[in-house]
């Protein structure tokens, strides 16, 4: 593990005003190999138990595929990409069981004990990485309306208000086989925070909003309050909610008095 941090995490998860929960997450540490870490955000789609399916699905295929995983040897990109392309094809293979047609997002990220670390994401649970507070990358919606901000046919202020925010172009458990996107975001520094949230937490705020929450409280401090100002932001309309916030805290300097 590279030196000069220590690792300090937190997860929320919150119904939110939905009848169901459909969001999951994981965050879990390698079980071989010190400071290898693993964070998913599910966000399932498709009835009472067909989301929830969905979104517990990639969240098994995660967990048995990291415990295979050898950081020292497995490309981190490949690894992350055959999480979602296992989990989508066992999202096709459960279809037939559920209420209505499963599906699922994901966001996730591997940090591995170099303190390298890899993203990837299908769909609009999203992810982002910030040094002291600035954002340094952060994933692109698979949605309509990212398409339509790409195309410059909306402004970030009409896209935050546009009823077809929903609207996915890819996703786990689809006919066809989903866009996956991938990012070496490369050796993470003291410092650095990053945050793997669904669109029931983003969609309240702005980049530099949770920037400044998250590098500015700990971890627990930062998901509860993020999640408790959405709660609020969202008028009693709000969807599920899932937040990881993962920082990397500097280590006291030589000679500094801990009090």
């Amino acid at each position: 593990m590279p030196s000069g941090f220590r690792i300090v995490a937190s997860t929320g998860l919150d119904q939110g005003d939905r009848d169901y929960q459909q969001d999951q997450l994981l965050l879990m540490g390698h079980p071989r190999a010190r400071a290898c870490i693993l964070g998913v955000v599910a966000d399932g789609m498709g009835g009472r138990s067909g989301g929830r399916k969905a979104a517990d699905q990639v969240m098994l295929t995660a967990q048995q595929l990291f415990e295979r995983h050898d950081p020292t040897t497995d490309d981190a990109l490949a690894f992350l990409e055959r999480i979602a392309r296992e989990a989508h094809t066992m999202i096709r293979l459960t279809a037939v069981s559920a209420e209505q047609e499963p599906h699922s997002t994901i966001a996730a990220f591997v940090m591995n004990p170099d303190g390298r670390c890899a993203f990837a994401h299908s769909g609009d649970s999203r992810l982002y990485l910030y040094r002291q507070g600035a954002l340094v990358h952060r994933t692109r919606d698979h949605s309509y309306i990212q398409s339509m901000l790409d195309q410059g046919l909306l402004t970030d202020e009409e896209a935050a208000n546009d009823p077809r925010s929903n609207l996915l172009l890819h996703c786990l458990g689809a006919a066809s086989d989903p866009a996956v996107a991938l990012n070496d975001v490369g050796l993470l520094r003291a410092g650095d925070v990053i945050v793997a949230c669904s669109d029931g937490v983003w969609h309240y705020y702005t980049t530099a909003e949770i920037g400044h929450v998250v590098s500015q409280l700990p971890p627990r401090d930062a998901c509860e309050f993020l999640i408790h100002k959405a709660r609020q932001r969202s008028e009693g309309r709000g969807d599920n909610l899932a937040l990881i916030v993962v920082k990397l805290e500097p280590l006291p300097t030589s000679g500094t008095r801990v009090r």
